[in-house]
This record gives C-alpha cells, sequence and structure tokens, in this order.
C-alpha cells in the first residue's frame, strides 16, 4: 500500500476510492487503516467482507480456514480507533459523483463478479453508468451497450482503457494487498468519467519483506506464498 500511496501521489485525481477489504490477510492492518483514514484527500469508502468479519459484524462462515484465522487475528491485532472506523464504514452499494461504489456486487458484497453472465444481471439490476467494485482481487472491464450485449474482459498490466459514452460499465481495479492474476505487482487504477478513461497501474513492492512479517506474525503461510506469484 505504501508503494502505490507513493506512486498515486504523482498523479492527478479528484477522490480516492477503496471499495473495501482494508484489513483481512497481511500483517499490519494498524499501518493500513491509520494511512487510510489520515490520508488527505477527498475519501469514497466502502467496507468489504474481510472488514465485516475483522470486527465480528460477521462469522466468516464461509471463509477458507487462512483467511478466517488471519481475520481472527486481525480482530485480536486492530487498535481502538481503527476497530471504529472499520465498524462505521459504510455498506454498499453507495453512490457518489458518476460513480456507484459496492464490494461484490450492488444487491450483496460477498458476491464474486467473474463472467459476463454476472455482469450481465448487475447491468439489469442498475442504471448506473459506471459501477466500480471489488472482492475478486482481479483487474477486469465488462461493459453493456444500448442493446443489453455485453462484453467483458481482463486487463493485463499497465494499461489505458477508453470508454464509450453508448456503453455502461462495470470496473474492477485489481487488488492493492493479494492479487490473484498471476501478476505480483500490486493493482489500482484511475477511472476519469469525464475523460471516459480507466487506467490501469501495477507497482512493484517489497515482497519479501511483507511475506516475512507474515510469517513473524504467525499466520498462515499459505498467505506469504502466495503473494510472489500473484494467486
Amino acid at each position: 500500500m505504501r508503494a502505490v500511496l507513493s506512486h498515486v501521489r504523482r498523479k492527478k485525481f479528484d477522490a480516492v476510492v477503496c471499495l473495501g477489504d482494508f484489513v483481512g490477510y497481511c500483517a499490519e492492518p494498524n499501518q493500513v487503516v491509520d494511512a487510510m483514514r489520515t490520508f488527505k484527500a477527498k475519501k469514497f469508502y466502502i467496507r468489504g467482507n474481510h472488514d465485516r468479519v475483522a470486527v465480528g459484524l460477521g462469522e466468516g462462515s464461509g471463509f477458507n480456514p487462512a483467511a478466517k484465522i488471519a481475520a481472527e487475528w486481525t480482530q485480536k491485532h486492530l487498535s481502538a480507533p481503527n476497530r471504529r472506523f472499520l465498524e462505521k464504514l459504510p455498506l454498499g452499494p453507495l453512490e457518489r459523483d458518476d460513480f456507484l461504489l459496492c464490494h461484490g456486487s450492488p444487491s450483496d458484497e460477498d458476491e464474486y463478479v467473474f463472467h459476463e453472465g454476472h455482469a450481465s444481471r448487475i447491468f439489469d439490476s442498475t442504471d448506473a453508468s459506471i459501477v466500480l467494485y471489488g472482492h475478486t482481487h482481479l483487474p477486469v472491464i465488462f461493459s453493456v451497450d444500448q442493446n443489453g450485449r455485453v462484453r467483458g474482459s481482463a486487463v493485463n498490466g499497465d494499461a489505458l482503457v477508453r470508454l464509450e459514452r453508448n456503453r455502461r460499465y462495470l470496473i474492477n481495479p485489481g487488488s492493492v494487498g493479494q492479487p490473484r492474476d498471476r501478476n505480483p505487482r500490486s493493482s489500482f487504477a484511475i477511472v476519469d468519467s469525464s475523460k471516459m478513461t480507466a487506467q490501469f497501474f501495477r507497482v512493484p513492492y517489497n515482497i519479501a519483506k511483507t511475506q516475512a512479517a507474515i510469517l513473524k506474525a504467525g499466520l498462515p503461510a499459505v498467505l506469504a506464498n502466495r503473494l510472489k506469484w500473484g494467486t
């Protein structure tokens, strides 16, 4: 996250958006939340399913064992101010400026949107021009034309995608903390609704140092190992 924030400070933007899961898998949740709480910018934040479980608002019944252990570890280690911050995060969907923000989908923060069939159902449920979502850890863009035809594609590496004004969009910027598209670099995007562009960035960071912190904290080794491969 430090690498991404350092990179983004050289970019022009109007607001910072986090689509949930501030915490959940790594060993420095307080450092992450401290930085995001105090970041000097206009901020639009919503909660993710790991945020929900990490503050005891859910039991994580659908989590795999490593994710459940990490959520329980995070719950024990969060500072009081950061716990309160996560507890108060709004549940999506959240309308802000030209965007609809959600974690999984507008109707379910736990829903995974992987393919055009999923995207089609979301387009049918909202008339928002641009929906921003997370949860899958995969950078991707889906779009629908005026006849209801949906198309989607993964975004590989750094890329500038030009958006068409006669289409509506469902955009996932990928994951800062745990990419899963076999590219280990942190992923984020800058979406400009006036210029109609979505620019995706991949930022290298010190993976070995992050892995060492995870292992030192006693978290499951799989959470460290997967960072090397972006899986």
